[in-house]
């Protein structure tokens, strides 16, 4: 995850970030604080994640960092929580029953 956080985190549209099962390097946790940081209460971000907010200590590999960012996160978030199977699979085993 490579984030260069002077030109992100003047962006005034919404900011689209992935965060995936894998743990995320430390330095770039150090970063990715950086840039909610900067732009937390000045612009929109949006995040999308197939990780609970109870297991990002675990994702960044250090609980401060972690909480740091979901603190500033969902100070003003609205959480949209997608529930279901995934399509992919879904998809797959439909296939298999034709």
């Amino acid at each position: 995850m490579v984030i260069k956080t002077k030109k992100t985190s003047n962006i005034d549209s919404p900011f689209w970030i992935h965060n995936g099962y894998l743990p995320i390097d430390p330095e770039d946790a150090k970063l990715f604080f950086q840039l909610i940081d900067m732009r937390y209460e000045k612009r929109s971000t949006i995040l999308t994640t197939n990780v609970n907010f109870k297991s990002w200590d675990e994702i960044f590999q250090a609980p401060k960092i972690a909480n740091a960012i979901l603190d500033r996160v969902l100070h003003h978030a609205t959480v949209v929580s997608i529930v279901g199977q995934s399509y992919r699979i879904k998809d797959h085993f439909s296939k298999e029953n034709d």
